[in-house]
């Protein structure tokens, strides 16, 4: 025998080359291989690779690898060479038994696109299993009487191969009582039986010893032997016999154990021992004996363990009924069991991606697995399916294999994660299902951009902050996750005033607090704006902005600055005036103040502090006009003095004052021969005058005698020679206009103080005569003279007298006034009357500060005209030639009108973009005063 297998061994490559087959089956993409049995590890079985179409190294590439289910490895892949090649020892027998073709079915799995080939190998039988009898010896008993041509059934051999290397004959050793004789049942199986030949007489053999030799057809042939020892028994005529030669039964798989199958009936005519007949198996299989048990005297077959259709389908028993006599009869059972649903579906996960981005397309793979079903039928025939709501769908592949891909584009912000479940359902009744869960995570995009809240953010900030305050906290969400949610805030650049407003605030870039880098002014910063812009750390990276308005409050830093009176600086006193003919409610003058702050911080109030003739002036509350509240008497000092507080409604208030001297008086000559009485007032009535200012009264007396007595030599020179005018005329060319008598005010008011001065010998104060009032009209026909000449002198109040006879006295001219544009501080807006102008009755009196302005002017310059210098005792400050509008600070912006919500703005200074002068009203421009 061990000869046999070693010739074997020569032609094993013989046939591994006739056998090794590889084709692909017709449209099922099934690869087909045929491998002999019993080689060695490792051995080749079929090139892979060439009939997947890839390379050897692409094998491991891709992440080729066998997917089996429920069984041992057998196969590998050779991930070098490309070749799948056996993984251990191959038994057919104990794979596929008895079956014709044993065919060895997995999958072939490329991982990096999860595709999935199917693989099925045919194992071919090769002759190393010998025809095999269960007993080596075995007793036959024969009546001795038996005929001529009785058979005797004999046990039968067993073969694991199949086809030609399985049982093919049985041989008989030579006697001459007996022949063989086989035949083949259903399933194929060979049986032997004992032909008698001749006559038995037991008393000359009573046992018969024969060899028999089972057969296959291999090459070479394999065999075994079994001993036959017949018995002739004494005469036993009669032969059990079954009530029909085969039996079928169909049970369910889950009938309980213990439970009765069928019971089998066999008759004997015999009578005594030889008509008792006992019932068993015969040439029972192991797995026969342990699944069913025979009642021996009453021939019932029941189950000694549960049935298991999906173990075996059906059950093929033979039951032999033998007498005491020794004859028998056998019958054949056929149990086949009924499926039943009791498998429940299987499902396996092949291959998982745990994780997919958001921006995957339609149509991607996210698992593979497989479903099985151990019930046959409906019972096996399975559903699967995944809840309608999710953005997935299954789509089978080969075999029982499906793909999960997804149905549309997935967004991360709207669902992070999916936990999808997996029904598999069969179709038995009542069904069976069984769940798997999936869970899937959703990785995030850059595909959202930081959010504010809102489109544009205001606020605010007192003025004068301390350095480095927070402003603001301004905060931007981002729905994506991890870097691309992290939000970074910064400013657009941008230029105010000059500067870059990063200069001014500064924004943290992990925080979104805005500070102040400095202290802000609300007089020079109102309000800033700035775009915050809020980026993401994506990539690329996605940001927005919104608009940020920060206005600045202002608060009361700023104290009234009083513009008229002004301080003078040259030392001297301003000295308003009022005649003691002043009704109750004459404007004397009017104190002109603004502030620089805004709203109810720049809403400036008037208020007498002191007075030295208490009851006697009045200060408007909001207009700063100065008035009188009686009628002057007499009894009234010359020189009034007063104390104006200017007081804003801040918090705390602040406020500024300012003295005013009045000076009451009639007439010129009064005024001038109490000019040295005149001194500021210093809240206190009985200051005296310095020594400065009695010095300053003297010099302007003795100027003003020189100008007139110069004054009547140029006169009497004219009528003598025109050729002296002309030469007067050239050595006052040069003086401006502006300085002379031109001013509209000055005209009117010399209209009705037209006067002559005579000085008398050794007088040293000037003697002022009025004449009768005929002598002031000449003014207004001297309108025709100062186009003939420049300069007027006392030689043209005679030459033009004569035309101005005529000519009727013109009345002032009431519109000397300031426009309604020219008019500063909250004082310009708030005169005496709606329209703005200045009240009529103060008229005369500023017309005589001003005559009397020109007249100490002329007389300390020796030769020049009316207008502002020292020793004016600061009067010229408002009616001087130099006093023009231009002198006067803009501050409407900011100036709060009382009765109103509304704040005066300054278009003029905005759009030329210069702050408003201040100083108090100490810088002056020179100019022309307006005539209207």
């Amino acid at each position: 025998m061990a000869d046999t297998l070693r010739g074997w061994g020569c032609l094993e490559p013989l046939l591994i080359f006739l056998l090794l087959e590889t084709s692909w089956g017709a449209g099922g993409g099934q690869i087909h291989y045929s491998v002999l049995e019993e080689l060695d590890k490792g051995s080749f079985v079929g090139n892979i690779a060439k009939d997947l179409g890839l390379e050897p190294r692409e094998l491991a590439e891709r992440g080729v690898r066998i997917v089996s289910r429920g069984r041992t490895q057998l196969f590998a892949l050779n991930l070098r060479s490309g070749s799948l090649v056996t993984a251990s020892r191959i038994d057919r027998e104990e794979l596929c038994a008895q079956s014709a073709r044993c065919l060895v079915s997995f999958n072939i799995l490329l991982e990096n696109n999860m595709k999935i080939y199917g693989v099925e190998i045919e194992i071919i039988d090769i002759n190393d299993n010998f025809p095999r009898f269960r007993d080596e010896e075995v007793k036959v008993k024969v009546n001795e009487n038996a005929a001529t041509g009785t058979r005797l059934a004999l046990p039968f051999a067993r073969d694991a191969d199949v086809s030609r290397n399985s049982l093919q004959r049985y041989q008989l050793s030579p006697n001459t009582h007996f022949s063989l004789d086989q035949k083949s049942g259903t399933d194929g199986q060979k049986y032997p039986e004992l032909v008698l030949e001749q006559p038995l007489d037991r008393e000359k053999v009573a046992v018969h010893n024969l060899l028999l030799t089972a057969l296959d057809g291999g090459d070479p042939i394999l065999s075994s032997t079994m001993h036959i020892h017949v018995m002739v028994l004494d005469a036993n005529d009669n032969v059990p016999l079954f009530t029909q030669s085969e039996y079928r039964v169909s049970v369910p798989e889950n009938i309980p154990v213990g439970t009765q199958l069928l019971t089998l009936t066999a008759t004997d005519p015999d009578e005594g021992i030889n008509g008792e007949l006992t019932y068993s198996f015969r040439n029972e299989e192991d797995k026969i004996s342990e699944t069913f048990q025979l009642d021996s005297n009453l021939g019932e077959i029941s189950t000694l363990q549960s049935l298991d259709y999906e173990e075996s389908r059906f059950y093929l028993m033979e039951v032999v009924a033998q007498d005491g006599g020794a004859l028998l009869a056998s019958a054949k059972v056929l149990v086949t069991v009924q499926d039943v649903n009791d498998n429940v579906p299987e499902v396996t996960l092949t291959s998982l991606a745990s994780s997919v981005s958001e921006d995957c397309p339609p149509g991607t793979v996210i698992a593979l697995f497989s479903v099985h079903d151990g019930d046959s039928g409906e019972n096996g025939e399975i559903v699967c399916s995944i809840p309608r709501n999710l953005p997935f769908k299954l789509e089978k592949s080969v075999d029982n294999y499906y793909h999960l891909l997804t149905t549309k584009v997935l967004d991360r912000e709207e669902i992070s994660d999916y936990n999808i479940t997996i029904t598999v359902i069969d179709s038995g009744n009542p069904p069976l299902c069984t769940e798997s869960h999936i869970s899937l995570n959703v990785a995030d995009i850059n595909d959202n951009p930081p959010v504010f809240p809102h489109t544009s953010y205001s606020t605010y900030i007192l003025e004068n902050n301390p350095r480095g305050i927070s402003i603001l906290s301004v905060t931007a969400h981002d729905p994506d996750s991890g870097n691309n949610a992290k939000v970074t805030y910064s400013l657009a650049e941008d230029m105010f005033q000059g500067m870059p407003l990063s200069t001014y605030v500064f924004i943290n870039s992990n925080t979104g607090i805005l500070y102040a880098l400095g202290s802000f002014d609300y007089e020079q910063v109102k309000d800033l704006q700035l775009w915050v812009m809020a980026s993401d750390s994506g990539d690329p990276p996605l940001s927005s902005n919104m608009s940020l308005s920060l206005f600045v409050l202002d608060q009361n830093d700023n104290a009234p600055e009083i513009l008229y009176p002004s301080i003078p600086t040259d030392g001297s006193t301003g000295v308003e005036l009022a005649p003691r003919s002043a009704e109750p409610g004459y404007l004397v003058t009017k104190v002109v103040a603004v502030d620089r702050d805004s709203g109810q911080n720049a809403w400036l109030s008037y208020h007498l502090l002191k007075a030295s003739e208490p009851g006697l002036f009045t200060v408007g509350l909001h207009t700063g006009e100065v008035r009188t509240a009686r009628a002057l008497l007499d009894r009234d000092a010359l020189k009034q003095s007063l104390v104006v507080v200017v007081q804003d409604h801040g918090q705390p208030p602040l406020s500024a004052t300012v003295t005013l001297t009045v000076a009451v008086a009639d007439n010129i000559p009064d005024v001038l021969a109490d000019l040295d009485s005149l001194k500021p007032s210093s809240y206190a009535d009985d200051s005296s005058l310095t020594l400065y200012l009695v010095v300053a009264v003297a010099v302007v007396s003795c100027v003003f005698l020189a100008f007139v007595i110069v004054l009547l030599a140029l006169r009497l020179r004219r009528w003598h020679s025109s050729r002296l005018l002309q030469a007067a005329e050239v050595g006052f060319a040069g003086v401006p206009a502006s300085h002379f008598v031109g001013v509209d005010g000055v005209r009117a008011f010399l209209q009705t103080y037209s006067h002559e001065v005579s000085l008398t010998a050794g007088s040293r104060e000037s003697h002022v005569i009025f004449p009768q009032p005929n002598y002031a009209d000449m003014l207004i026909s001297l309108e025709s003279c100062e186009k003939k000449d420049p300069l007027l002198t006392s030689i043209d109040f005679h030459e033009c007298k004569d035309e101005a006879q005529d000519t009727q006295q013109a009345p002032p001219n009431t519109d000397w006034r300031f426009s309604q544009a020219q008019r500063p501080g909250t004082s310009g807006s708030q005169n005496g009357d709606e329209t703005g102008t200045w009240p009529n009755n103060q008229f005369d009196t500023e017309m005589l500060q001003a005559m009397i302005l020109a007249s100490a002017s002329e007389a300390a310059d020796g030769g020049s005209t009316l207008g502002g210098g020292a020793g004016t005792m600061g009067l010229s400050a408002r009616y001087g030639p130099q006093f023009t509008l231009q002198h006067v600070p803009d501050y409407r912006q900011n100036v709060y009108i009382p009765g109103s919500n509304a704040t005066l703005t300054n278009a003029a200074g905005k759009r030329d973009g210069k702050a408003p002068a201040g100083g108090n009203g100490n810088k002056k421009k020179s100019g022309k005063k307006e005539k209207k």
